[in-house]
């Protein structure tokens, strides 16, 4: 399944959209039933297209949020005010809906399931995505390596998926779930040294790292990483805009 996932040339698939539910006020994940699937891994994106009754198309990138689960497609979008396709996505969309999507795409930020060393995610906002779909990915294959989450989001009610993660961080043994407010809740900052330096691991461990956010945030926790001693070799990272 893996190579299939990674490689291979790209085709546009009629998708259905099968279920939806919001994460957050401005957040809603979208499930889709896509026939002929060939499957990916957590951490790979798809594009999706919408066609207008005039032929206009628009096109963007979503990160998947689940792993492989046959021709079940998940993706969890983030209404951008000025944005052309997400408003539609939230807030249009609707079951029995079709749209089409092409992929997987993306062989770099990506975790296998075989792999067993210390795993450390850190997400900024609606960057929490793929890697939830890696959190998930490691709770259906029974995966023992211990991962660590540091989630960067503006308040508590922002958090995208807050039952689950407080489930999981409960329940999954090895999973530890660090908040960090930058807006509002127990002293609201930015994301700094001593934030990844206590909540991740240290280097010594040769843990892999896998950051995705907005590009600032990329930034500065990649240098972060990277001035604590972490293999910049190890250390992925995945940026988005507004779309």
């Amino acid at each position: 399944m893996a190579r299939a996932a990674v490689s291979g040339r790209l085709s546009w698939r009629r998708a259905t959209l099968t279920e939806a539910r919001a994460e957050n006020a401005s957040a809603r994940t979208l499930v889709f039933d896509v026939p002929g699937w060939p499957g990916h891994l957590a951490g790979q994106h798809v594009d999706v297209r919408l066609t207008a009754d005039d032929g206009y198309t628009a096109q963007r990138s979503y990160s998947m949020s689940a792993p492989a689960d046959g021709e079940r497609v998940e993706i969890t979008v983030q209404s951008v005010a000025d944005g052309e396709v997400s408003p539609y996505l939230v807030d249009v969309l609707g079951v029995g809906d079709a749209v089409e999507l092409r992929g997987p795409i993306g062989g770099w930020f990506v975790w296998r399931p075989e792999q067993l060393d210390p795993v450390l995610l850190v997400a900024g906002g609606s960057g929490i995505v793929p890697l939830m779909a890696m959190i998930r990915a490691r709770r259906e294959h029974g995966n023992r390596s211990v991962f660590r989450l540091i989630y960067s989001v503006r308040t508590p009610d922002d958090v995208y998926y807050a039952d689950e993660l407080r489930r999981r961080a409960r329940d999954d043994h090895g999973l530890e779930v660090t908040y960090v407010y930058t807006r509002h809740g127990e002293n609201p900052r930015r994301i700094t040294v001593a934030d990844v330096n206590t909540h991740g691991w240290p280097p010594g461990l040769d843990p892999a790292c896998f950051v995705c956010g907005p590009t600032g945030f990329v930034e500065t926790v990649a240098d972060i990483l990277v001035a604590l001693g972490h293999d910049p070799r190890r250390v992925k990272t995945e940026r988005f805009g507004p779309s």
